[in-house]
This record gives C-alpha cells, sequence and structure tokens, in this order.
C-alpha cells in the first residue's frame, strides 16, 4: 500500500495528538495526520482545543492553584488512574 492510500481514523488521530503537538511523530505519520485534518473539521476543533488547553495550563504555577482545587484534582486523577 502506498502513502497516498493509507490513512488514520479520528480514534487514531486522538490517540496520537500529544505527539503531534509536541512534534515527536515521524514525516509519514505527520503526513497522515495532517490529511486526516485536512478533511475533518470535528478532528481540526478537537485537535486546536487541545492545543489551546496545553498552551493555558502551560501557563499556570503550582502556587496559582488553591489549594481545595488542587486535592480535588490530585484525587480525580487518583480515582481515574484506580479505574
Amino acid at each position: 500500500m502506498t502513502e497516498s492510500d493509507q490513512h488514520i481514523t479520528c480514534r487514531e488521530v486522538v490517540e496520537l495528538v500529544t505527539d503531534y503537538l509536541e512534534g515527536a511523530l515521524n514525516a509519514d505519520e505527520t503526513s497522515l495526520f495532517e490529511q486526516h485534518l485536512n478533511f475533518c473539521d470535528g478532528c481540526v476543533t478537537y485537535v486546536d482545543q487541545l492545543r489551546l488547553t496545553t498552551e493555558t495550563v502551560g501557563h499556570i504555577a503550582e502556587d496559582d492553584v488553591p489549594p481545595e482545587a488542587r486535592e480535588r484534582l490530585l484525587t480525580a486523577f487518583r480515582d481515574w488512574r484506580a479505574s
């Protein structure tokens, strides 16, 4: 199968989005990822929202999060990992 015959699904976009945003995909994977974005508005929205969230959260210092909110987040992550 040639690269032009290959494609990735929306599910694969979700699985690969972090690597894509970090520039960790190889050239072929990046090309397939971006080809998918060319025809899938839903995935474009998802990638844009994740990019904005990552950029925004990156500007928040730990001390900016109130202790009670920090504890709720930590509990939520612990519960999520346990399930």
